[in-house]
């Protein structure tokens, strides 16, 4: 007769690695469900047959709405049910097949196709843990200066990839979070109203007291989406402005469509 067959196998470590396995597993499981609460279930373009899109969540389910507090005492949702962007798509596919690549019907800078996209987010301004704005003109922060081993924008000519002037710098957007220059404030030559440059899409030429924006031709500065105040910019603002700028390396002119080679 055989005593102790089980134990003579099975010992504390070896319950350790199991529940090791067992908690790792759900570990992944949570945080794989977790991760789907911004940007899921995910749209297609195949529909279901009651007409509805048919909509991707894959495995864990999208779990259910949880409520964050924010800083400034507002609360949100996530997931949120209004969530899915639905703005209709100024462009068309060039193909049958589902992720063809698409066609603009209009001006796809203005319209936020391709590399102009754009996200739908909150009309509001980016803030610090005070509440207030985070990039804001300099003229409106005291303390802040540029650096005199720095080229000094402000008065510079800012020109297109084209040559053509489109304005002189007025004024630099600074971040307050992170020290450092965000956008350039333009004043158009047509006296428009005034123009936030990326600093990204800047190349400076001191010499010449020019700042030079390949992305954009010197007249397309004159459909650059406008911020609603001259002391803040909201985050849709930011994003509508860059998508507009990224759009420009694309489809500023002709030429950029064709193939590199």
């Amino acid at each position: 007769m055989q005593t102790g067959g089980f134990t003579q196998y099975i010992d504390v470590a070896q319950i350790a690695l199991y529940g090791f396995w067992i908690f790792f597993a759900g570990l992944i499981w949570y945080l794989h469900r977790e991760d789907k609460r911004e940007g899921y279930p995910l749209d297609s373009d195949r529909t279901e047959r009651s007409g509805g899109r048919v909509k991707v969540e894959g495995f864990p389910a999208v779990p259910s709405p949880k409520t964050f507090l924010l800083a400034d005492g507002s609360s949100v949702q996530a997931p949120r049910a209004d969530g899915a962007d639905r703005r209709t798509i100024a462009a068309t596919p060039l193909g049958n097949g589902e992720g063809a690549a698409l066609q603009p019907t209009g001006n796809p800078m203005v319209d936020g196709v391709g590399p102009a996209a754009y996200a739908q987010r909150q009309d509001v301004p980016e803030c610090m843990v005070d509440g207030s704005p985070m990039i804001v003109p300099m003229r409106t922060v005291s303390g802040w200066h540029i650096n005199s081993r720095d080229p000094d924008p402000r008065g510079m000519t800012v020109v297109g990839c084209d040559g053509v002037a489109a304005g002189k710098v007025s004024d630099v957007w600074v971040d307050k979070a992170e020290p450092q220059i965000r956008y350039l404030e333009m004043q158009p030559a047509d006296g428009g109203g005034a123009v936030l440059v990326p600093y990204g899409f800047i190349v400076y030429d001191a010499g010449r007291r020019l700042a030079k924006v390949n992305a954009l031709t010197g007249a397309q500065f004159a459909q650059v989406p406008r911020t609603a105040s001259s002391e803040q910019v909201t985050r849709l603002e930011e994003d509508r402005i860059t998508g507009y700028y990224g759009g420009g390396t694309l489809y500023a002119t002709p030429d950029r469509l064709g193939p590199v080679l």
